[in-house]
């Protein structure tokens, strides 16, 4: 009997988060997809501290509803990169959390990217 999606993912995770930390210099940039949302946290796991986080949900308060799709990806990948910039977090590590780099996930690091982020 084969596992689903999110078993096969939560399998994924560990191997990944065994292998990357995040600092108050360098966090960690989490991304975590729901069937209707999309959020990005920036986490120092030195302290274990969320320094940041933007989400479709905060952002579809401030305007029309985002979806969980690849512009709204792009977008929450923006917001993050500006709070990160505010606080003076230039670097970090992409915790792609059991995903795979592909779509929306992607298209969040595009947007981290673009916004001025480096990792």
């Amino acid at each position: 009997m084969s596992k689903s999606k999110n078993a096969q993912r939560l399998l994924r995770k560990p191997r990944i988060r065994k292998k990357i930390s995040g600092t108050e210099v360098r966090p960690r940039l989490v991304v975590f997809r729901s069937n209707q949302h999309l959020y990005a946290q920036l986490v120092d796991d030195v302290n274990g501290v969320t320094l940041a986080a933007s989400s479709t949900q905060v952002l579809g308060k401030e305007g029309e509803a985002l979806k969980a799709n690849k512009d709204s990806a792009a977008l929450v990948g923006k917001d993050i990169a500006t709070k990160a910039l505010e606080k003076k977090i230039e670097s970090v590590v992409f915790d792609r959390n059991g995903y795979i780099y592909h779509g929306k996930v992607k298209a969040l690091a595009d947007g981290a990217r673009e916004g001025g982020l480096k990792f």
